[in-house]
């Protein structure tokens, strides 16, 4: 049998984009390590003291990191069979803003500072260690939250609606002499109320006004549990659906456990599923 030789572009996607390969490894663990460096430039970079001193060695190492990130999406984009689907991809979505906000800088100052979004790529280290169990927990929580999304949603436009009536009530009974100069300010006020948090930079003095803001707190602490009952609900279910899906390929028996490793039947090895 004749060993298939790769063309050196499908050398550099497996590099790239593989990990089966201990090139592919490093290359994505060198990757890891050259975000994280990034990001900590950045980071102190915002230190007023750091900058002044140290900003001529900041701005080269930051460009140079940039630089690099662009070289290695560009490579992303040649080696990858379907450059279009990996663009539209989450990772390509995020490795293009890993890169975009540096040069937006040079039309919005203080635009760099965006750059903060490079450490959701080192998410990749999860697939370079192959953390299945890792990622297959985070796959079960944004499917229960994809499920979610049209209850959340009711849910949420309920809460704008009732802090948009809470705080135009609390304009017509405080007005401007007691701080509630304008409904968007109430409105604040009531977001800052219902929330539970409370900053306390504006506060009702009349006794209508206070009996309005106890309602809102009160308010406020029924329905802070509503979605968490939503989203806790939709992880049940989808962890009693992903249950059902860890089958045992020698008996198929289904329902085990999630971090189940054995068939409870029969001891065979069960499969990793996503």
């Amino acid at each position: 049998m004749t060993k298939l030789t790769l063309t050196p572009r499908q050398r550099l996607y497996q590099i790239i984009f593989g990990t089966s390969t201990r090139f592919g490894q490093w290359f994505d663990i060198a990757l890891i390590i050259a975000i994280v460096s990034s990001e900590i430039i950045l980071i102190i970079s915002s230190v007023a003291s750091i900058e002044s001193q140290y900003s001529h060695l900041l701005v080269i190492a930051e460009w140079s990191f940039t630089i690099l990130f662009t070289i290695e999406y560009i490579l992303r984009l040649y080696c990858s069979p379907r450059p279009l689907a990996y663009m539209r991809s989450f990772y390509g979505v995020i490795d293009l803003m890993a890169i975009l906000p540096a040069y937006i800088a040079f039309l919005i100052p203080g635009s760099n500072y965006l750059l903060i979004i490079r450490l959701i790529r080192v998410l990749r280290i999860f697939r370079v260690l192959k953390l299945a169990r890792f990622l297959r927990d985070s796959n079960i929580l944004l499917r229960s939250l994809r499920h979610a999304q049209r209850k959340i949603f009711v849910f949420f436009s309920s809460v704008l609606i009732l802090v948009t009536v809470f705080g135009s009530l609390m304009f017509i009974i405080e007005g401007p002499a007691n701080g509630f100069t304008s409904i968007p300010k109430s409105i604040y006020w009531a977001i800052v109320t219902i929330t539970t948090v409370g900053y306390g930079d504006i506060v009702p003095h009349t006794v209508m006004g206070k009996a309005l803001a106890s309602l809102t707190m009160l308010l406020g602490y029924s329905i802070l549990a509503v979605p968490t009952g939503i989203i806790t609900a939709e992880l049940n279910q989808e962890m009693k659906t992903h249950r059902g899906l860890i089958r045992c390929p020698n008996c198929a028996t289904s329902g085990h456990e999630m971090d189940a490793e054995y068939c409870k039947k029969c001891g065979t090895q069960l499969p990793e599923t996503l």
